[in-house]
């Protein structure tokens, strides 16, 4: 089997002393694209931000390349190539689309800033019209755009998306889709989390369901 790009072994992790995370285990291979299904309230969100260093590790590891992530502090990860989307976006309304798309890259101190950009436009190129305009004059689907650039800006290793196509019209649901569809083939791994396959199971190599923060099934796509 492929060596583990990311690597996740036991998890528990609570929130306001709640358990949420029960012991969830998952494996993810450089350049596969993973489902991570599961209910709302399952523990897909509370996974994503505990890879990004979020939520603190009560028990079990993730390891990331080779090293486990419990030694790298919050604000290195996404220098390790690690691109975030959530679900509700977290974009800063005043900043335009260009600079909430480069906030994770001024943070980089190896990524170079036009060449990132210039990928993003390349995979997003109805981006590059509006790149001046505020966030806050977006709709909420131009958001979700944004919000994947940005991933895609920094993620040169690890795309960790939550939700992209919740709460988007089906033309919107069927770009992204083809966008990510695009990344195929390339050493990129994603990850992909959401309530229901619809029409994404495709996509997958791999489906991993979570139930109650734990591991109820997982498949071959």
């Amino acid at each position: 089997m492929t060596e583990a790009l990311l690597s996740i072994a036991n998890l528990h992790v609570s929130i306001q002393a709640i358990g949420v995370l029960r012991g969830f285990s998952l494996e993810l291979a450089r350049g596969q694209m993973i489902g991570l299904i599961g209910r709302n309230g399952a523990g897909k969100t509370t996974l994503l931000r505990s890879i990004m260093g979020h939520l603190p590790i009560e028990q079990g590891d993730i390891g990331f390349l080779g090293q486990s992530l419990k030694k790298v502090e919050r604000h290195e990860r996404a220098a390790l190539g690690i691109g975030y989307m959530p679900e509700d976006r977290r974009l800063v309304p005043e900043l335009t689309v260009e600079e909430n798309i480069l906030l994770p890259v001024w943070v980089s101190k190896t990524l170079d800033r036009s060449a990132r950009l210039d990928f993003v436009y390349s995979v997003l190129p109805e981006l590059l019209p509006m790149k001046d305009r505020r966030a806050l004059l977006l709709s909420g689907g131009q958001q979700k755009l944004v919000a994947l650039a940005r991933a895609l800006a920094v993620g040169t290793r690890l795309l960790l998306l939550d939700e992209p196509f919740e709460g988007v019209a089906p033309a919107l649901s069927e770009r992204l889709s083809d966008v990510i569809a695009g990344l195929r083939g390339t050493d990129l791994s994603v990850l992909i989390a959401q309530s229901e396959l619809n029409h994404t199971q495709s996509l997958f190599d791999r489906e991993y369901v979570i139930e109650r923060g734990a591991n109820a099934a997982m498949q071959a796509a």
